[in-house]
């Protein structure tokens, strides 16, 4: 994959072994500022490890750069204060703190910017007037929420997004896809990874399909059929271009 010079998040070769397995093998990919990349696949597909090895949580033999910068070799919270922040799988929320303080608890180590908790209440507006409930109170999709929020404030250039619609209603995942065009809007770039296919095309403007660890397909949603990107993720179809 040549790298586009306007690219702010660029990975290259991306090997990760757990033991014997191999989770990931040779991945390349690239998001730029106010992009919205979608990463596909089926369960073990290797969409998860792709973006714990972005945010620096599992070893790889490859290359990661943010804005130029080599990050391969920066810890996970060293990444955070450069701007990458993963809103991780299950939302790992502390459920003895409050909404507000689970959202502070993002700030902490980020950067400063123009993300604070008043812009986020004012984002999801039902949270001003719960801002002391705990989190333990709320429902899946209120967590999920509160948990964007926590890194939104973390003022990333870059935002990963694991599986925000695993396990929720389909109204609520339309909530919380309606509010991504307002993020991008900011020159943020945002990396998801879905399994949900037609959800995950609908709002991005490039896609990448993994499968057993290796990029089967990778391009715009509107450049292939719905049978080419069905073939890529059971493994009927060869690497595509983007």
């Amino acid at each position: 994959m040549t790298s586009r010079p306007d690219a702010l998040l660029v990975a290259e070769g991306l090997t990760v072994r757990h033991g014997q397995l191999t989770a990931l093998h040779d991945v390349a990919l690239q998001v730029r500022p106010g992009e919205l990349v979608a990463v596909v696949g089926a369960n073990g597909a290797g969409k998860s490890t792709l973006l714990r090895t972005l945010a620096g949580l599992h070893h790889t033999s490859g290359r990661i750069t943010l804005d130029g910068e080599d990050i391969t070799g920066l810890s996970p919270h060293q990444r955070v204060q450069r701007g990458l922040v993963m809103v991780p799988e299950g939302r790992r929320l502390f459920r003895s703190l409050s909404i507000e303080e689970n959202i502070l608890v993002g700030a902490s180590n980020g950067r400063s910017g123009e993300w604070d908790l008043d812009r986020v209440f004012d984002l999801f507006g039902w949270m001003r007037g719960r801002r002391h409930e705990k989190a333990d109170h709320l429902s899946g999709g209120e967590q999920q929420v509160v948990a964007i929020g926590r890194a939104l404030v973390a003022n990333p250039r870059v935002l990963l997004l694991d599986e925000i619609s695993l396990g929720l209603a389909p109204v609520v995942v339309g909530q919380i896809y309606r509010m991504l065009p307002t993020l991008l809007r900011s020159d943020m770039a945002v990396l998801l990874v879905e399994q949900d296919v037609a959800q995950a095309m609908r709002v991005a403007v490039r896609f990448q399909c993994l499968l057993e660890g290796r990029t089967t397909l990778a391009g715009a949603p509107d450049d292939y059929s719905h049978e080419q990107v069905e073939a890529a993720y059971f493994g009927f179809a060869t690497e595509g271009g983007s």
